[in-house]
């Protein structure tokens, strides 16, 4: 997935950051915004679902 975000957004992303965790946690937020959460999920994110998140902040 970061590979994907990196290609489609290149120039609009200022920086990403993985911070190590346990527990099964798997979190993504962007701008500070907690977008997806494997917890609540149960699941890991698709892409599709991360994507429009970030579209939003760059548009």
């Amino acid at each position: 997935m970061t590979d994907k975000i990196i290609n489609e957004f290149k120039q609009d992303v200022e920086a990403m950051t993985l911070h190590p965790s346990s527990g099964g946690r798997f979190e993504v937020t962007v701008d500070g915004e907690l977008v997806f959460s494997k917890l609540q999920e149960k699941r890991f994110p698709e892409y599709d679902e991360i994507q429009p998140h970030i579209q939003k902040r760059v548009s």
